[in-house]
């Protein structure tokens, strides 16, 4: 029987396994998996041992705002919704999300963390997963592409007295190369039947969060119309409603105003 998760918000990030160097790939249209790859593996094990970094790990550093030094917390849970979803741990119950296995894990720190939140958790639907307790899943996530090496944490001091820390990408040019790679997909004319399902699902998450960085000058309807293609590349059959229920949780998400500090 699974328990309700009332009073406690605590979640455990830890590293992520594996130590992952990015390398830049020149083609876009080849797809975002390529562009960020594990060259050497630790001995704890990890997620896939020269693979690409997670879909929500890839959402973080496309949406990255390097004003504020940060990214969209709901955007970062959506692609971990996902990628369970993609790999068959969390399934649709009559639209609520649900763990198959309470036992399940994958090896990575945020989506395990998540896992293990929903299974402890009252039943709640797809959308409301999207920003219930969405920075748990953010700094589990921001913390893997620290000890990456990915981004880099810097400490200082507000008026020399308060502690306080920055984060900002190692190399900007691996950011750079990442949004890239998503334009290409976007605009490209490779078909979207032709691009990875995990590359389509990025493409079509960071649409419907509205990312400057995929659509600097909004979305016309020929790339809205290519969305919707890469949308339905993204979702196999079993997960068709559980992408479309993240992708509207996310539009509303970005066109809600944020609460003013201390409401």
């Amino acid at each position: 029987m699974t328990r309700c998760l009332r009073t406690s918000d605590e979640q455990r990030p830890s590293p992520i396994d594996g130590n992952r160097t990015a390398v830049h790939v020149r083609s876009a249209p080849e797809g975002l998996s390529t562009a960020f790859r594990s060259t050497t593996s630790r001995s704890r094990g990890g997620p896939v041992p020269n693979g690409p970094l997670s879909l929500p790990a890839r959402l973080c550093l496309l949406a990255w705002d390097t004003n504020r030094g940060e990214a969209a917390p709901p955007l970062v849970r959506a692609g971990a919704l996902a990628e369970l979803a993609q790999r068959g741990l969390l399934i649709d119950d009559d639209g609520v999300a649900t763990p198959v296995d309470l036992d399940s894990r994958t090896g990575d720190a945020a989506l395990d963390g998540l896992l293990e939140l929903v299974s402890e958790s009252c039943p709640h639907r797809w959308r409301t997963w999207v920003t219930l307790r969405a920075r748990h899943t953010y700094d589990a996530v921001r913390e893997q592409l620290v000890a990456e090496g990915v981004l880099r944490a810097e400490k200082h001091r507000i008026l020399g007295v308060f502690p306080s820390v920055e984060y900002v990408p190692a190399d900007a040019g691996r950011v750079r190369a990442l949004r890239l790679q998503a334009r290409g997909i976007l605009e490209g004319r490779v078909p979207p039947e032709d691009v990875p399902e995990r590359d389509a699902a990025v493409v079509a998450l960071g649409a419907a969060a509205g990312l400057k960085a995929l659509l600097p000058g909004g979305a016309g309807p020929a790339l809205e119309h290519r969305v919707e293609r890469l949308a339905a590349r993204a979702a196999a059959p079993p997960t068709a409603g559980i992408i479309r229920e993240l992708r509207t949780a996310l539009t509303t998400a970005a066109q809600t105003p944020p609460l003013p500090a201390g409401a």
